[in-house]
């Protein structure tokens, strides 16, 4: 063969590789791992439903080329272990991961398969990454990033709300070592705003009642309610904090939409839609290590007006002009 015959199958080869390799994962049905901390209320929860339509923007369609296996805690941390090994098992090429404790548990069970963190509170003081830059080993994903600014927001906008407030309690899952890291900002956040910080731990759902009512006893209570413990219990919780008088705010607009007072955090919806791209962006060959961690981009402010008016609070205009949502 003389030079210019072999320079050209050379080439000719060079550009069939990536050809064949594309039409390789052209016909392969991916299979993605979805650990949720809870069931969602229905099919049509935003966060499942962001999700969803994020992979269909980028050309993934369930039961053609892409296959969705869901596995869900109800609440229950204790369960991320056996649910992270079903999808070891089951040998899924990616995991998408709803919560810091879950991801914890994923990153144990397994260094090679692809882990996207969401709504990670603090992806570095929780083991998760050693950095956000460069998050290095097979971990990456998007943190809904609570801290001292939270806590002094949650504690201001509860105080424009419900001036007649003196403490405020931050309900918390004890002996979740991840919650821990947040108590010290937030005694200093409501500290400097002249309220007494409080920390209310309960390590069961059924705790709760008893709780509440002892605080409720004492003037001037109000609440932070931010532990993923009791996201899928979220309708019994704002129930108890109306049934003891006790103005709350909480992380995610779910709870106020379930009948909370008031609610400030990140759009849920949104990381788990841009999560998505980090999926399509894995699929497409970029390994997490080189994935910075996003932090969240969308806040909203939603305001519910029925509990505010049985708590007999009159929300100042200025506040509900801020809101995102009011809900009538």
């Amino acid at each position: 063969m003389d030079r210019r015959a072999f320079i050209s199958t050379l080439a000719g080869g060079l550009l069939a590789a990536p050809l064949a390799a594309e039409a390789q994962q052209a016909g392969k049905v991916w299979r993605i791992g979805v650990l949720l901390p809870a069931e969602p209320a229905s099919p049509t929860e935003p966060s499942t439903v962001a999700f969803r339509q994020g992979l269909r923007d980028l050309g993934y369609v369930e039961g053609q080329n892409v296959a969705v296996e869901y596995r869900y805690a109800h609440g229950k941390a204790g369960l991320y272990a056996e649910l992270v090994g079903q999808l070891v098992r089951l040998k899924v090429d990616i995991m998408v991961v709803g919560s810091g404790t879950a991801t914890l548990a994923a990153k144990n069970a397994t260094h090679t398969i692809p882990i996207v963190f969401v709504a990670a509170g603090d992806p570095i003081g929780e083991g998760l990454v050693p950095s956000l830059s460069r998050p290095g080993g097979n971990v990456t994903g998007f943190s809904q990033k609570p801290g001292g600014d939270f806590f002094g927001k949650w504690a201001e906008l509860l105080k424009e709300a419900a001036p007649g407030i003196s403490r405020v309690g931050l309900l918390r899952e004890a002996g979740n070592p991840f919650t821990a890291l947040y108590v010290k900002d937030f005694q200093t956040a409501t500290r400097a705003l002249g309220l007494t910080p409080q920390v209310l731990e309960v390590r069961e759902l059924q705790e709760l009642d008893g709780v509440l009512a002892t605080i409720s006893r004492q003037r001037g209570g109000s609440l932070i309610v931010e532990a993923a413990l009791f996201f899928p219990h979220r309708s019994q919780v704002t129930d108890l904090a109306l049934k003891y008088r006790l103005p709350a705010i909480y992380s995610w607009r779910l709870f106020a939409e379930a009948g909370g007072l008031m609610s400030y955090g990140t759009s849920l919806p949104d990381l788990w839609r841009r999560a998505a791209t980090y999926v399509d962006k894995i699929f497409r060959g970029a390994k997490p290590a080189d994935l910075p961690v996003e932090e969240p981009t969308k806040f909203e402010l939603v305001i519910n007006l029925k509990p505010a008016k049985a708590l007999g609070l009159t929300i100042p205009q200025s506040l509900l002009l801020r809101a995102d949502q009011v809900i009538e």
